[in-house]
């Protein structure tokens, strides 16, 4: 059952990518979504869920935040030692890096095999609960799709690479959920994977997704799509609690 309800976020997931794929007329539009659709993410869901799960504190401070600002970090390193090694080898370090956007999409791949794994775990809790993160998920997997395939993109990785990204996206949900039946992931590390995550989630959605959004239509639609990302993620939250 669990792994049934997997195939529901596969076709969201793809569902999002075609999106993505296809409007390339408006891509400020798709940027400026994707970017509130990554703030929601983080925000009303990711580090709600990761404080939750990994509650204890370390020197005062929840370790879910830790990792959540430890991932944000990571993420600026990475871009900032790729900016470095492109510039030392007599290339514009503003240049988009290829690998940071391979490198990101990965990273929600993880993160949708994670979400495959919660549906497994709450239908081990009972059905209630299993339903109740199955719409989370599967509503918010059409933005992973949308994310993973405008990620790859926009750092300049070619439309065959971020397809395949984008499959690979789709079919971690159906992966996560049958892993479920031979092991299952303490609450905890899923806790300190969250934070983590989230943090790089909101660098990639800060520092690249909206300044690029609004660099060449600096658009009140522009912003609205923003604003209507974050909220349409309220809304999936506000539906499955």
């Amino acid at each position: 059952m669990p792994v049934a309800i997997a195939l529901g976020a596969l076709v969201m997931t793809l569902f999002g990518g075609w999106v993505a794929h296809h409007v390339t007329d408006r891509r400020h539009l798709i940027l400026g979504l994707a970017g509130g659709l990554m703030l929601g993410v983080v925000g009303l869901d990711l580090l709600p869920e990761a404080l939750h799960a990994a509650g204890e504190e370390v020197f005062g401070v929840p370790v879910a935040l830790l990792c959540f600002v430890s991932g944000f970090l990571a993420a600026h390193a990475l871009e900032r030692l790729l900016a470095v090694r492109k510039a030392a080898h007599g290339m514009d370090p503003h240049e988009r890096v290829p690998q940071v956007g391979l490198t990101a999409a990965v990273a929600m791949i993880v993160h949708s095999v994670m979400d495959g794994f919660a549906i497994g775990v709450a239908y081990q809790v009972g059905e209630q609960m299993a339903v109740a993160v199955a719409v989370a998920v599967i509503a918010h997997d059409f933005a992973d799709g949308f994310n993973t395939y405008t990620i790859t993109s926009l750092y300049g990785n070619a439309r065959r690479k971020a397809l395949l990204m984008l499959g690979a996206d789709a079919v971690a949900p159906v992966v996560g959920a049958a892993s479920t039946l031979l092991f299952t992931l303490p609450e905890h590390w899923l806790g300190i994977y969250l934070g983590f995550f989230g943090g790089v989630l909101l660098y990639l959605a800060t520092s690249d997704i909206l300044p690029e959004a609004h660099h060449e239509h600096p658009a009140l639609t522009t912003l609205a799509c923003t604003i209507a990302g974050a909220g349409f993620i309220w809304l999936v939250v506000a539906v499955a609690s």
